[in-house]
């Protein structure tokens, strides 16, 4: 990281003497005899830290710092001083400032509060990397207007202290929304929880939500706080809330009425202070009606209904959603980058997306790592994605999709060794079983294509 410093000081010789050290550590240094000179330097050099004197001749030390934080509240200032007094110090940090030094100015202090202010600023610059990051990770994609109304609802119910029962079909961003509900309330920066209910065995269930003591069942080998407590202060977001035994349900009415729990083997009520969202792909008044979940809990849970629209339902946000899947997987994946023609989005989107948006995004993934060329194709979508058009223009049905050999595999690894062998397949048929030519084609040597041939047991009959 480059490093930059600004020295304001109305003293010549302290200018010139923290000028000096500074550099010889290596920074960037600039250099301001007032307040006013300070303010205008500012924002075209961004220093990561200022040394700012008190006592200067027209506008102070204290009322530049307070200009400073108000020009950027990020703003890292060392104030220093010949005439420091408590009150002073005090002020000065009220406003902001990071340390406070006394002159005549020891060099060691110096470099150690610059050491020390340097490292908070990179560990700051880290955490909004790391925040932006995740943000962009559960960021909500979509103008359609389907999703603008599911995120005007999440804009008027996050700042409250209401339950939010948020529907929807598998795979359509139930947890995105859980997450922006969060995110956008006063509890932003408590705990974020998450039980997926239909993931965890009934007997399992009460101790992962509430807790144990240790010996309270067999395998409790030591005392253990459960999900509630763990999201005290913040949000704790049950998933599939439908899955949930009958048993757990009665006992997370009792805390969402009387906000205590009570750890499995343990009397002793637990006070929490938790907001809960609940998330569902089932009809919960048709499971009401078949006895599997409590009709009481559901009017606790649903308090405001949010329910997120499947894909098919918002096809315009398809090309989006491509744009920023492609996007993360380039960044974070280590795919390599490319287009989609519009032919290849068209496609995309005339599909109706069962699997919603994991599905889109497994799509998406499939693609990036497969298709040969540099720009992914509305071939390439019919060939690698199961669906649409084939090379040959026909279309492709349930029965012809089914039968797709890609769509046999049962993980993601199988699928991809799948498809690449039934691809390299086709192509050297294409060619004739011409090698040199099937190579061109794929952009691979020869050598590959010759082990892949091998590797995959490809023969003419194949």
């Amino acid at each position: 990281m480059n490093r930059r410093v600004l020295v304001v000081d109305d003293e010549k010789g302290i200018r010139a003497a923290l000028t000096q050290l500074l550099e010889y550590e290596e920074i960037e240094v600039q250099a301001a005899a007032s307040g006013a000179e300070a303010l205008r330097l500012y924002p075209e050099f961004r220093p990561q830290l200022v040394f700012l004197d008190v006592k200067m001749q027209g506008m102070d030390g204290l009322e530049t710092l307070r200009q400073l934080r108000t020009l950027d509240p990020h703003a890292q200032v060392v104030m220093i001083s010949g005439h420091g007094t408590i009150q002073t110090a005090v002020e000065a940090t009220q406003l902001g400032a990071y340390d406070f030094l006394e002159k005549p100015l020891d060099t060691d202090r110096i470099l150690l509060t610059l050491r020390n202010a340097m490292q908070h600023v990179e560990l700051a610059s880290e955490n909004v990397r790391l925040k932006a990051e995740v943000h962009a990770q559960y960021e909500i994609v979509g103008s359609s207007r389907a999703l603008r109304q599911v995120i005007e609802r999440i804009e008027r119910v996050a700042p409250t202290a209401a339950r939010v029962l948020i529907t929807g079909e598998n795979g359509t961003g139930k947890e995105l929304v859980a997450r922006a509900l969060h995110a956008l309330s006063p509890r932003a920066t408590g705990p974020f929880v998450e039980v997926n209910c239909a993931a965890i065995p009934s007997e399992l269930i009460e101790s992962e939500l509430f807790g144990h003591l240790k010996g309270s069942f067999t395998g409790a080998f030591a005392d253990r706080a459960g999900k509630f407590e763990l999201a005290d202060g913040g949000t704790l977001f049950l998933d599939e809330v439908g899955d949930m035994s009958l048993a757990a349900q009665a006992k997370v009415l009792r805390a969402l009425e009387e906000r205590v729990v009570s750890r499995v083997g343990a009397g002793k009520p637990i006070p929490v202070d938790v907001r809960v969202v609940a998330a569902t792909n089932k009809d919960l008044t048709a499971e009401i009606g078949a006895g599997r979940f409590r009709e009481d809990l559901l009017y606790r849970l649903n308090v405001v209904p949010i329910e997120v629209p499947p894909l098919r339902a918002r096809r315009g946000d398809i090309p989006q959603l491509v744009a920023h899947f492609t996007e993360q997987l380039t960044r974070h994946g280590g795919l390599p980058p490319k287009g989609f023609t519009e032919t290849a989005l068209e496609q995309l989107s005339a599909h109706a997306w069962p699997g919603n948006i994991r599905e889109l995004r497994n799509a998406v993934e499939r693609l990036l790592i497969l298709a040969p060329g540099p720009v992914v194709s509305d071939a390439d979508v019919a060939r690698l994605a199961g669906f649409g058009a084939g090379d040959g223009g026909g279309g492709s049905g349930p029965a012809q999709l089914a039968g797709a050999p890609w769509l046999r595999a049962t993980t993601f690894e199988e699928f991809k060794q799948v498809a690449e062998r039934s691809y390299i397949l086709a192509k050297l048929n294409e060619h004739d079983w011409n090698v040199s030519e099937t190579a061109r084609t794929l952009e691979m040597p020869r050598s590959n294509l010759y082990k892949k041939i091998e590797r995959y047991g490809l023969t003419r009959e194949a």
